[in-house]
């Protein structure tokens, strides 16, 4: 018998050869190996950008825990107080005084909480009388009376302040800034003012709402009268208030402290200053950013450099790649990821060295420590980006590597 045979099936196409991918693993891999055989070079690399890095997040850093600083000093001190003093006069050279009575009627404007007061007594103050009477060293004579301390938020470096008794006889409290510059550590010495020697009860720590007060020497209000002719009229009143209170404390306290002449009676915000200052820290600090920026641009420079010998250095490595069947995407890849692992190093070292120096300048200041993480954030995204754009031109110079030239020049 005849027997037919079997159809043979038609040929099949070969099948199409595809690059196998590359996992996030084996891109980790093969880019982390340029860096693995060069440490030395990597790391003069990296310390570009390190330095520009650091030198922007310890800026930011120094500023934040300044103002920091700043802010909690102000919330301690409270924005609630307002100074009454003399205004200028409608006539040149006329001097103005506020009434004698002017602290009792501010201290009775609804919201006022207390009332501290002071006037100048034109005399000055030295260590002894051998020291010349010209020589006051900048030092003013204040009498003072009511909760001076409690208004100011002031408190005692050593000794007590002036009560009812001591405020009547000679006895002194003196400013820390005045205390310093007439040589006195504390209570028990005596200082030489109107012709006659005070006892220092006492001295007080720095006042930031009154620096006139730290450059002072404070005496009782009765004491100014009797022993130094002091005419009683006040040169300033200090008023604490109820916050909600403030603006219509201040739209009163004028036509209230002097009602014959409120226009010559001025009132000011102490804590205005420490505000302003605390919005403005950190205003100076452009120009130090500006140059931590060129360093970090001259960081990203040095990275590129560094990507481009490389290149040139590996042609054999990149040739043998193409040869097993690396595609140019897989090459671009590689020298990439190598950059921005080399930026990414550098970065992070200079995020730990800038918060290290901010921590420094904090601990010897005594201010808190503060690195914004938006600086943090901000820095590390700027060396990603740098060590990308640094990275593109070596990885697309290394793609268009032929593997025959690249395998016959190595």
């Amino acid at each position: 018998m005849n027997r037919q045979a079997p159809a043979q099936a038609p040929p099949q196409a070969p099948a199409r050869l595809r690059p196998h991918r590359l996992g996030p693993r084996d891109v980790l891999h093969v880019g982390s190996a340029g860096l693995r055989s060069r440490p030395v070079r990597v790391f003069l690399s990296a310390l570009g950008i390190a330095i520009g890095i650091a030198t922007m997040v310890a800026v930011v850093g120094v500023s934040s825990s300044s103002r920091a600083e700043l802010l909690r000093e102000l919330q301690k001190l409270g924005t609630n107080m307002l100074v009454v003093t003399p205004g200028q006069s409608m006539f040149a050279g006329q001097d103005t005084k506020l009434p004698k009575e002017a602290p009792g009627m501010v201290s009775r404007i609804e919201g006022v909480w207390s009332v501290g007061t002071t006037g100048d007594v034109p005399e000055s103050v030295r260590r002894s009388e051998k020291i010349p009477g010209e020589e006051t060293g900048g030092i003013a004579v204040k009498a003072v009376k009511d909760d001076l301390p409690g208004v100011l938020r002031a408190r005692m470096r050593s000794g007590t302040w002036l009560n009812d008794a001591t405020s009547r006889y000679p006895s002194v409290v003196l400013g820390h800034v005045t205390a310093e510059r007439l040589g006195i550590g504390g209570p028990g010495g005596q200082v030489f003012i109107g012709g006659r020697y005070f006892t220092v009860i006492g001295v007080l720590d720095p006042v930031p709402l009154a620096p006139e007060i730290e450059r002072s020497a404070l005496i009782g209000w009765q004491a100014a009268e009797d022993l130094l002719g002091f005419d009683g009229h006040p040169t300033a009143v200090y008023e604490r208030s109820s916050d909600e209170r403030v603006a219509q404390v201040r739209a009163l306290i004028a036509r209230t402290a002097n009602p014959q002449s409120p226009t010559a009676v001025s009132v000011t915000d102490p804590s205005a200053a420490l505000q302003a200052k605390a919005a403005t820290e950190g205003a100076f600090s452009t120009l130090l950013l500006g140059l931590g920026g060129i360093a970090l641009l001259v960081g990203g420079v040095g990275v590129a450099n560094t990507m481009i010998i490389s290149v040139l250095e590996r042609r054999h490595e990149i040739g043998l790649r193409r040869s097993l069947g690396a595609t140019r995407g897989q090459i671009r890849i590689q020298f990439v990821t190598e950059s921005l692992l080399l930026s990414g190093l550098g970065g992070l070292a200079g995020i730990a060295l800038g918060a290290a120096a901010t921590g420094v300048y904090a601990r010897t200041g005594d201010l808190p420590w503060v690195v914004p993480l938006w600086a943090v954030t901000g820095g590390f995204g700027a060396t990603l980006a740098i060590g990308t754009l640094a990275g593109l031109y070596p990885a697309v110079r290394a793609a268009r590597l032929s593997p025959t030239l690249a395998l016959q020049a190595a």
